[in-house]
């Protein structure tokens, strides 16, 4: 029986999704959350298999809590799935600094915090499973969130180090890449006003937030779909190093690395020629 550790617990999101899929296979789970009060009434659905913690993630002190916690309850954490954040949208010259502070620390130094927290234990067992939720905007970025497409891009290498570190004590690392998925992380863009300090950006940032929220509730992506694929994933012999989700997302990445290789071979003279002339 394996214990889920899963951070990011908002109602109709990804969290909620691994939590159920998590008990439907038997398992048990910790859910996190911001507002743990949201989950009281699905929470009591399950009894003892869950454990429900109040938890911000950009708050060290309440990580290592949290997860002393779920090792009394359970005994140990299995798979560990960082899944909290969000992302803000703006320009790369005109979002507010604190916005870009954000967003850096609930998707990057909030995930390495977590992270800090549960290998310990997971070492010590020598077992056990991350799985670190990116984004398509982790390989390929996304114009109007040049800074959330950075903070996964470095999820991306911070995931790939740590998957090479720990593998020697039988801890797997996924890193995932949802395109569009029809969670509510769209639904909050309606409410929030464009703030953009560059005139000369609005009208690119005013139709990202458009297109975003246009397209909450039509997403193609299946949060159910998407998680059965990371747990087939993770079951696997051999387990893929990432997982990119949904057909959007996949003909996305898959375009964007084939340009980038392209380009590269077309370059490949120019790349070779930068280094001293053989025996030198």
């Amino acid at each position: 029986m394996k214990t889920w550790f899963i951070t990011g617990g908002t109602p109709g999101g990804f969290g909620m999704t691994y939590a159920d899929v998590a008990l439907e296979d038997g398992g048990n789970v910790v859910l996190t959350a911001r507002r743990p009060e949201l989950l009281e009434e699905w929470a009591r659905k399950h009894g003892d298999k869950v454990l429900v913690l109040p938890l911000d993630v950009t708050d060290a002190g309440q990580i290592r809590s949290a997860v002393a916690a779920a090792e009394e309850r359970f005994g140990g954490i299995d798979v560990l799935v960082n899944n909290a954040g969000r992302g803000w949208y703006g320009s790369v010259e005109g979002m507010a600094d604190a916005e870009v502070r954000k967003t850096f620390e609930l998707n990057f130094f909030a995930v390495a915090e977590v992270l800090r927290a549960v290998l310990p234990g997971m070492r010590a067992r020598r077992s056990g499973a991350v799985v670190n939720m990116s984004s398509v905007a982790g390989l390929r970025g996304v114009t109007g969130f040049g800074y959330y497409s950075a903070v996964k891009f470095a999820v991306e290498g911070l995931t790939e180090v740590l998957r090479e570190e720990v593998a020697p004590f039988g801890i797997k690392v996924l890193a995932v890449e949802p395109g569009a998925f029809r969670t509510r992380a769209y639904a909050g863009f309606a409410d929030e006003s464009v703030e953009e300090t560059v005139d000369a950006y609005l009208p690119v940032i005013e139709s990202v937030r458009t297109f975003m929220v246009g397209q909450d509730g039509r997403q193609a992506g299946d949060p159910y779909r998407g998680v059965r694929a990371v747990v087939a994933a993770l079951e696997a012999d051999n387990p893929p190093h990432r997982l990119v989700l949904g057909a959007d997302g996949y003909e996305a990445v898959v375009s964007r690395l084939e340009g980038m290789l392209d380009e590269l071979r077309a370059h490949e003279a120019v790349s070779r020629g930068a280094d001293f002339p053989p025996g030198q």
